[in-house]
């Protein structure tokens, strides 16, 4: 697999872009030791690790940098998702990412038989502390990451279920260049924030929390029992102004996301809230890929209309 090229490391080319203001007070940073969390499925989790544990050792070996993968019962609060965490210096770090969304992309397209909609998601893991610095005072900052990468940027609440929880989900959406750019200048804005090293230390501490599901933004999931058929079910939240984009007008969308997914989709009466939130219960039943294919599309049809806002 090819490397990515220097564009994902640094910019040498001279030419002036959008995103120099947000590095103008950062010095090259490309020996500067960084690292990322973010969160895969189980089955995404077998696809970075490779038979044998081949894939990821050839993963640290290309990239420089070092990938350490949670357990199968060390998940992340809120969710059934598994923790990766990449670190080494900038560019070791951006090109072991590179590698493995790359990887993710190519296996989505085996699953499916064709090419995967060019526009996916990565679920970042972000200290709450930090958060302030990546939004800025009025939103300036993270409006700033969203035109400079071209990637839908959004932070996900506090989630209040996980007393002392002190970490947030910070979602990018777009095609794999723009994901990319937005990891780079986030990396890169994190640089300012002197506590953030310091998570390096503690990548999977989540043990107090158990396995539990809760809500957690409008990512949250709760699991539901398996039906006769074996399929599963799970519920997310979407927010009450929202939920009209995911039903379409005369419940276009939602038939089309069903059909096109293949799993089955219910959302609460108008009014029957995720407790202590607005957010509308929006349960998905069908097999493991249907749900994942549904729960894209559905936020894909919810990001259209938040990234245009931003």
């Amino acid at each position: 697999m090819d490397a990515p090229d220097s564009s994902y490391v640094s910019s040498q080319d001279g030419s002036p872009k959008r995103s120099d203001q947000l590095r103008s007070s950062i010095p090259e940073s490309g020996e500067t030791f960084t690292h990322i969390r973010f969160l895969v499925s189980n089955s995404e989790a077998g696809s970075v690790i490779g038979k044998g544990g081949t894939t990821i050792t050839d993963f640290q070996s290309e990239s420089g940098a070092r990938i350490q993968l949670s357990r199968t019962h060390e998940l992340f609060p809120g969710t059934g998702d598994r923790i990766i965490m990449v670190s080494g210096n900038l560019g070791e770090v951006l090109n072991a990412m590179y590698l493995i969304l790359k990887k993710l992309l190519s296996e989505m397209e085996k699953e499916s038989g064709h090419e995967v909609e060019p526009r996916s998601r990565v679920r970042m893991i972000v200290p709450n502390g930090s958060c302030g610095g990546l939004i800025g005072k009025g939103g300036s900052n993270i409006k700033s990451l969203i035109e400079a990468s071209g990637a839908g940027i959004k932070i996900s609440p506090l989630d209040a279920n996980y007393y002392r929880l002190s970490d947030r989900l910070l979602m990018i959406t777009g095609s794999l260049d723009e994901q990319m750019e937005a990891i780079k200048l986030i990396l890169h804005k994190l640089f300012e924030d002197p506590h953030y090293p310091h998570y390096v230390n503690v990548p999977f501490s989540y043990a107090a929390y158990g396995t539990n599901f809760g809500p957690n933004g409008t990512r949250g999931k709760f699991p539901n029992n398996k039906d006769d058929q074996n399929n599963s079910s799970v519920t997310i939240g979407i927010s009450d102004d929202h939920i009209g984009l995911v039903l379409g007008r005369g419940g276009r969308n939602i038939t089309e996301i069903s059909q096109v997914s293949g799993a089955r989709i219910k959302i609460s009466d108008r009014g029957d809230f995720i407790s202590g939130t607005n957010e509308r219960k929006v349960t998905i039943t069908g097999s493991q890929r249907a749900i994942h294919t549904a729960e894209d599309m559905i936020m894909q049809k919810v990001n259209s209309v938040t990234e245009g806002m931003n």
